[in-house]
């Protein structure tokens, strides 16, 4: 007979909640035996209140009930929801086990334990993937939907095959919010505030864009995004519909004319302006024809690029089960041509990227087209072809009557829907176009519904066809609000939904939806282990939290809604403003997808490798280029080793080609032809998928002159804006230093106004605190691109002077040999000692420019009557700004020449020659001050104090401060304040070298 005992219950009331606590709250107690003579539960539970428990320090939550059952001598602990929020392994289980057997044991010796959360085993609780001991949960793993074998894309060129990666998977993400129109303010706007230089619209766009979905796609997976994943603001569509003398450029159908017939509906070329519920794809025609073995039709698409620069490549079509699951795509770029396998029966009448080329501008059916054919291994099947898209374009969508003046990638995603084709009332228009922010939330999940299609359609209509592309899992990404009043950060929440849009705990296969809770739980800690690993900080981890939130609830495939952190507190957005930690924080989240889809489908995994490094171009004796390289290991991962090497060259200005497979680290580049430059990017490949690349280091020869100089790459920074916090005020200080994007930067909306810590929030327009401007929130702004030993190396080769590159990690060795060149240029660029990010970040510095082995190499070389020419924003910081720093400063007199340094020298870019003989008397030239997506800005150059054996050579415009020295005495020495690679024109550039080389006697 179970006794609840009501002296016992008021007792634990008052000892654990206090009087003030709730009814709701109070610890049942239930024994099923008369009470033993010392009664252990009044002070367990006091015990508990105060946090004695070891597990209470890092679970938090409470206790709602204690059964204590003598016939099975056991004790059952029934813990809360707050403590349901928390992740479990079975060694934490294990632990609050042992805990609450050890207090008990004296008074019921030999009980068991038994835990549960909101009515479940913890054991349950414990995500498939981390489970060793206890049964994995079966009713959580699905049976393997592969699309008919087949993948939707597959790229057939590639030296990448991951076997033991993602291949065939096909996974749904999107980054937040976008730029809607507000049916009620009668406006485009952003759905959340600019705060600290980004909107939240946009922030999470910078993790997804350049790092997530490449490294999901490096592992084999092919990626569906519902807004518009392509930066570049032009577009070109070729359809068949189209009249033969488009300016968009030309559809040529090759073969039979009787080949091609025409189907419907189809893809026809909208207006500049789409209206409500019109569908693009519902307005043409598309062609189709049969295939066979030899390929005797094809259709090409050949665009009237308006600009040279890259573009996306997207496919439309019709889809049939009578289609060929394999024809061939075939894009000629400028690196050559890249042949794609696309499996037609599933995902037509929308569109399907196949990969981001770099096309020239103008029509080049030789360099820029797309060609699809009829040519399969399997004879008889349809093969179709409708519209081709180049580039992600501006807005086509209008609301009212009026358009977004925005590129396609920072709309919403209702409005790229609408112009991909899905269909209104089951994804993108739920709420008849009266509520754009609810249509948008609403409409992500509900486009993988449609992709993936009966009985996973749409949740209004789950027997919908849909598309037939199963979705494996996906991700919403978004940053959370929240501040602190300390210096920590809000961290990371992961939000999952037990139970779907029919309230029911399945998906529509019967697979339990604690798949879901398995694949936010693998992501948060894969997430906070690996912040706290890479940058020496504690991570806050929050709640692992069941909600009922839209993107969580609504996609009927294993789902996850990440708040990877706040972007209201400063603490966490400088972490979320540095590519240090974008790229740490992305690979995590492409090594939980991994993982999780590992487990969820029963496959072993590798990690793929980080980029390589220590790299280096050599010119032998028979003039061909020897490429070398090292390998880097994952501290993280131990399985990231990489198996072999694809090597990619480019030629002049064109494109990379499609590589070659190298298994050593070395490579050799036979006949190289003279005046022509040739560059390198090497990436490292395993069986879980390909790194990402490289720097890129080029490498050139003359025809005539044996003259050869050596190009160091010493800039090879990113890094966020510089900030401050004292006292009232904090933030970006972007004046000072902007910090430097990883290749582009995509989030920064203008510089922040509100300084005020106390400033309090009002409304979107007046966010308080960290309240920034709009002035830039449309442009691309241009970061190191690690590819600038090309334009310095142009400018030699046009001088007459064959050149090589190589890395500052090959550049500093003691046995690496400078005889051989007449010359080195010193590529720093915008290096400079660079504080980590996160718990004494002062601590975890790096990119130095002038470390010990620099100083020691420069002065090895300039020892031996070498000549170096260095340029650079940061030269004279690097070597003044620590004032007690008597050996930086010998260096930077005794061998550089340089007495002093001012920061911030010119403002408008502007700089003349001083010297008679340097570029022409009264010319001028001028770098790069302004933001750009073609060069990176060069926001605080130096101007220089030199010596008195040393000469100016240019002189700032504005204020005449000296913009670059040089010296000729016991070696020959040039020192530019500002990046050589920023001056603005190759002509310009051309003529700077020439001075160069002149005044280096060269």
């Amino acid at each position: 007979m179970k006794i609840i005992r009501a002296i016992l219950l008021l007792q634990i009331f008052i000892l654990f909640y206090g009087c003030s606590a709730s009814k709701e709250e109070s610890i049942t107690i239930i024994i099923t035996e008369p009470v033993v003579k010392t009664d252990p539960l009044p002070r367990f539970n006091e015990e508990f209140a105060l946090r004695k428990f070891s597990f209470q320090k890092q679970l938090p939550g409470r206790i709602d009930s204690v059964v204590v059952d003598s016939s099975a001598e056991r004790l059952l602990f029934y813990f809360d929801n707050q403590f349901f929020e928390n992740p479990f392994r079975e060694e934490t289980i294990q632990g609050i086990s042992q805990d609450l057997k050890d207090f008990f044991e004296k008074e019921y010796p030999g009980y068991s334990v038994r835990l549960f959360a909101r009515g479940l085993p913890l054991e349950s609780l414990v995500p498939n993937y981390y489970r060793t001991s206890v049964p994995a949960d079966k009713s959580r793993n699905a049976a393997d939907p592969r699309l008919l074998g087949k993948p939707i894309v597959k790229n057939i060129s590639s030296l990448n095959n991951p076997t033991k990666g993602l291949s065939g998977r096909n996974i749904l993400l999107w980054q937040s919010h976008g730029w809607y129109y507000s049916n009620t303010s009668k406006r485009w706007e952003w759905q959340r505030p600019r705060l600290f230089q980004t909107v939240e619209d946009k922030l999470p766009l910078s993790f997804t864009i350049p790092y997530i979905i490449p490294m999901l796609e490096n592992a084999g997976a092919n990626v569906f995004v519902p807004r518009e994943r392509d930066i570049q603001k032009n577009m070109v569509i070729l359809d068949n519909d189209a009249a033969a003398n488009s300016p968009a450029g030309k559809v040529e159908v090759k073969g039979k004319k009787s080949a091609w017939k025409t189907g419907s509906p189809g893809f026809r070329v909208p207006p500049d302006t789409v209206f409500d519920n019109s569908s693009p794809f519902k307005q043409g025609s598309y062609l189709q024809t049969i295939s066979d073995i030899t390929g005797t039709a094809s259709v090409e698409y050949i665009p009237n690029i308006p600009e040279t620069g890259f573009y996306s490549v997207s496919v439309s079509f019709n889809h049939s089960v009578k289609s060929s699951p394999s024809v061939l795509y075939t894009v000629t770029h400028l690196g050559g041509e890249d042949e794609y396998e696309v499996n037609q029966r599933a995902g037509g009448s929308t569109w399907i990227y196949l990969g981001t080329f770099k096309f020239g501008k103008g029509v080049n059916p030789f360099s820029g087209k797309v060609t699809v054919s009829n040519k399969t291994s399997q004879p008889g099947e349809i093969v179709s072809t409708d519209a081709v898209k180049f580039g992600g374009g501006m807005g086509y969508i209008a609301r009212d009557s009026v358009l977004s003046n925005r590129p396609k990638y920072i709309e919403a995603a209702r409005y790229w829907l609408q112009f991909a084709g899905m269909p209104d009332t089951l994804v993108y228009s739920l709420n008849n176009n009266t509520n754009d922010y609810n249509d948008d939330y609403q409409s992500r999940s509900e486009y993988g519904n449609y992709l993936f299609g009966k009985p996973f359609g749409p949740n209004r209509k789950r027997d919908s066809e849909g598309l037939g592309i199963p979705i494996h899992s996906s991700l919403a990404f978004h940053t959370d609000a929240g501040i602190t009043n300390s210096d920590t950060v809000i961290g990371t929440l992961s939000i999952y939904s037990s139970t779907g849009a029919d309230s029911l705990a399945v998906f529509p296969d019967s697979v339990s939806r604690f798949a879901n809770r398995d694949l936010a739980d693998i992501l948060q800690t894969q997430l906070v282990e690996d912040i706290a690993a890479s940058f020496s900080t504690h991570w806050n981890r929050r709640q692992l939290r069941d909600s009922r939130y839209s993107e969580a609830f609504r996609p009927n495939f294993p789902a996850v809604l990440l708040e990877l952190l706040s972007h209201q507190n400063f603490s966490d957005i400088k972490f979320a403003t540095d590519p240090r930690f974008k790229f740490v924080a992305s690979r995590s989240i492409y090594k939980a997808f991994l993982k999780f889809l590992s487990a969820h489908y029963g496959f072993d995994y590798v990690v793929q490798p980080l980029p390589v490094d220590h790299m280096q171009i050599s010119i032998t004796g028979d003039s061909k280029f020897f490429v070398s390289w090292n390998p880097v290991a994952d501290p993280l991962e131990p399985s990231a080793k990489p198996d072999y090497y694809i090597v990619y060259t480019r030629i002049d200005s064109g494109d990379f080609d499609n590589g070659v497979r190298i298994d050593g680290n070395r490579y050799v580049f036979g006949s190289p032809q003279p005046g022509k430059i040739y560059s390198f990017k090497v990436t490292a490949v395993n069986e879980g998928g390909e790194s990402f690349p490289s720097e890129i280091l080029s490498a050139a020869l003359t025809a005539k002159s044996s003259k050869k100089a050596l190009i160091v790459n010493a800039f090879d920074r990113v890094s966020g804006p510089m900030y401050f916090s004292g006292g009232s005020y904090s933030g970006f200080m972007n004046i000072v230093d902007e910090g430097v994007p990883d290749k582009v930067q995509l989030d920064y909306s203008g510089p922040q106004y509100d300084f005020v810590k106390r400033s309090a929030f009002n409304t979107n327009d007046a966010p308080g605190h960290g309240a920034s401007t709009a002035a830039n929130e449309t442009d691309i702004i241009a970061g190191n691109t690690f590819d600038f030993t090309y334009s310095h190396g142009e400018a030699l080769l046009k001088n007459g002077v064959s050149f090589t590159s190589v890395s500052d990690e090959i550049f500093v060795k003691p046995d690496y040999n400078l005889t051989e060149f007449v010359m080195v240029d010193l590529l720093a660029g915008e290096e400079r000692t660079t504080p980590g990010i996160g718990t004494n970040a002062h601590l975890f510095s790096s990119f130095h420019l002038f470390d010990v082995k620099t100083r020691e190499k420069i002065t090895s070389y300039l020892s031996g009557k070498g000549k170096l020419f260095i340029s650079g924003s940061h030269i004279g910081k690097e070597l003044f700004t620590v004032p007690s720093d008597s050996i930086l400063t010998s260096f930077a007199t005794g061998i550089l020449r340089m007495n002093n340094f001012s920061p911030n020298a010119s403002s408008d870019g502007q700089v003349f020659p001083c010297r008679s003989g340097l570029l022409s008397r009264g010319g001028k030239l001028e770098f790069n001050n302004k933001i750009s997506k073609n060069i990176y800005r060069v926001e605080s150059p130096d101007a220089f104090y030199f010596t008195k054996d040393a000469e100016p050579l240019l002189r700032y415009s504005e204020n005449s401060f000296c913009a670059a020295y040089g010296y000729r005495d016991k070696y020959h020495l040039i020192v530019m304040g500002f990046p050589f690679e920023t001056v603005t024109g190759t002509e310009t550039r051309t003529l700077l070298m020439k001075a160069i080389l002149k005044y280096l006697e060269i």
